[in-house]
C-alpha cells in the first residue's frame, strides 16, 4: 500500500493531468471558434463595404440622371 504522502502526490498529479487535458481542449476549441468568428466578421465587413460602395455609385448615377433630365426638360421648355 502507498504511503499517505505518496497517495496525495499521485492523486494530485492525476487531477492536474485530467484538468489540464480538459482545459487544453476547451481552450483550443475556444481559440479556433474565436479565430473563425473573427475571420467571418472580417469577411462580412469587407462585403458590407463593397455593397455600400456599389449602392453609392448607383445613387450617384441616379442623381446625375435626374439632373440631366431636369436640364433637358428646362432646355425643351424654352
Amino acid at each position: 500500500m502507498l504511503r499517505p504522502a505518496t497517495r496525495l502526490t499521485v492523486t494530485s498529479a492525476l487531477g492536474i493531468l485530467v484538468l489540464g487535458t480538459l482545459a487544453g481542449c476547451g481552450l483550443a476549441e475556444t481559440g479556433v471558434a474565436g479565430a473563425a468568428a473573427g475571420a467571418s466578421q472580417a469577411e462580412q465587413v469587407r462585403q458590407g463595404k463593397e455593397t455600400e460602395a456599389r449602392v453609392q455609385k448607383q445613387l450617384d448615377a441616379a442623381f446625375q440622371q435626374a439632373a440631366d433630365q431636369r436640364k433637358s426638360a428646362e432646355a425643351d421648355s424654352q
